[in-house]
């Protein structure tokens, strides 16, 4: 607990008066167990927190009994969103120092998000997911697709990537982000297309040199019980 509190230490508990019956930190712990669980709101916190009170109290001490969701609804409602966000952030990034294996950088855009009525663009994140932990390791947000390279610089600084190995689509596929992976002790693996002629040319003319000394092989990626194979 003492590493989960430094990690929120500079959020601020939003309420006042008698509404801070409950430890603000605890609140945290149980919303995250429920989340990790497969809640998605403050309803699932309540009845897990009473449905999990043995395991909780191995670790919290709930001296003043188990919230009910209505406490959980009232916290996150209050949270400066900004605040958690950075905090969030710090939290994830001890996740990433322990990372390895494969860590696939790729854009995403949140279902919905557009808005009709007010004119408002869809909302594009680029995500780090961590292939071993099988998380999301980081994300952040960016105004346009065409500034998802950006954002995948800002994504990658959050990273520890010594010993990992960085994929990313065709997009990201740049000197700056490859160069970058390294410098942060990385190796990566970006998929290359037609959007950087010059260099798509060079590969398939060096791939097509006789003398050249490669190898090369067909990959097989098997799908429950009937394997596809790519060309």
């Amino acid at each position: 607990m003492d590493q989960f509190v430094a990690c929120w230490d500079d959020v601020d508990d939003p309420r006042t008066g008698n509404a801070n019956r409950h430890d603000f930190y605890e609140l945290l712990m149980i919303a995250l167990c429920t989340v990790l669980c497969g809640g998605q709101s403050a309803v699932d916190m309540g009845p897990f927190a009473r449905a999990k009170e043995p395991f909780l109290r191995g670790f919290l001490k709930l001296e003043h009994g188990l919230p009910s969701h209505d406490t959980f609804s009232r916290v996150f409602r209050l949270l400066d969103p900004s605040q958690f966000r950075t905090a969030f952030q710090r939290f994830m990034a001890s996740f990433s120092e322990q990372c390895q294996g494969v860590v696939a950088i790729d854009g995403k855009v949140l279902r919905r998000s557009f808005d009709n009525a007010s004119g408002k663009a869809v909302l594009h994140m680029v995500n780090a997911w961590g292939c071993e932990q099988r998380m999301v390791l980081a994300q952040v947000t960016t105004d346009a697709k065409s500034n998802e390279i950006t954002a995948a610089q800002v994504l990658l600084k959050m990273l520890s990537l010594k010993g990992t190995i960085v994929t990313t689509d065709a997009m990201n596929c740049q000197r700056t982000i490859a160069q970058q992976i390294v410098d942060q002790g990385g190796d990566y693996a970006l998929a290359l297309k037609g959007n950087q002629g010059t260099l798509h040319d060079d590969v398939r003319t060096y791939f097509d040199d006789p003398a050249a000394k490669i190898t090369t092989a067909k990959p097989t990626v098997s799908l429950a019980n009937n394997p596809v194979r790519f060309w």
